[in-house]
């Protein structure tokens, strides 16, 4: 479904993305792993048209979506829940999840998707008339996963969506990821937390200085020598 092909990326004069290649088929659950700095968020900034690759190629199920502006990114079907969650503080629940679908048109499918993101998270039901900004780091990251959901994306990008979490909240996320895709989602997931993300992950690629320098299954990255150095705290 996503295809990165040579993607190299700049600020100003400085390098920051170097020959990305990439790719996530569809039902899959991908990884990209990464230290702080790493250009995990770079990647993601990149794939939705909120940086513009110097040069390589971005398709999204056949189609050249690097010189595309990021709504229409969005509205091809790809959705994205941010770093740091990125929600509108002084707007409803409601009001965040409903500019998840503001390029929708249909109010009886806004609706229908409405429920179905509630049954997915019932405290965000329960909470759906509070001021978001109100509300702990782990009902916003809740938020944060159901505004996407409300584009009716076929894909959805993730940017360390456990940032910030206890354990327990983390455990929680991650077990919802899993529960959308098995309905049926595609998602490309960034994280710090290599344990977890490889854990529920098909496939992974690790991300150093800007390069992709390893890529593989999740449960061969898991047993990675590097990889457990790094990440994961073994030897």
């Amino acid at each position: 479904m996503l295809q990165l092909s040579g993607v190299d990326a700049y600020y100003g004069p400085s390098q920051v993305l170097h020959n990305i290649s990439l790719e996530v088929s569809k039902g899959e659950i991908v990884c990209l792993l990464g230290a702080n700095a790493a250009g995990k968020t770079t990647t993601m900034k990149t794939i939705f048209g909120l940086l513009r690759p110097r040069s390589g190629s971005i398709m999204f199920e056949g189609q050249k979506i690097e010189r595309k502006l990021t709504g229409n990114i969005v509205g091809s079907g790809l959705a994205l829940v941010p770093e740091a969650r990125r929600i509108f503080p002084r707007m409803t629940v409601l009001e965040n999840l409903e500019m998840g679908a503001y390029s929708r048109r249909s109010r009886a499918e806004i609706k229908q998707d409405l429920e179905h993101v509630y049954q997915i998270f019932p405290r965000i039901q329960e909470r759906r008339k509070q001021v978001a900004g109100t509300m702990s780091g782990g009902e916003q990251q809740m938020l944060a996963m159901g505004r996407a959901l409300m584009s009716r994306p076929r894909m959805i990008c993730m940017d360390e969506p456990s940032m910030g979490l206890s354990p327990l909240l983390v455990e929680t996320v991650f077990e919802t990821i899993v529960r959308i895709r098995d309905e049926g989602m595609t998602i490309f997931l960034v994280e710090q937390n290599a344990s977890m993300a490889l854990s529920l992950a098909d496939r992974g690629y690790v991300l150093q200085t800007g390069k992709i320098v390893l890529s593989d299954t999740a449960d061969n990255l898991l047993k990675n020598d590097l990889v457990r150095q790094a990440y994961l705290g073994g030897a």
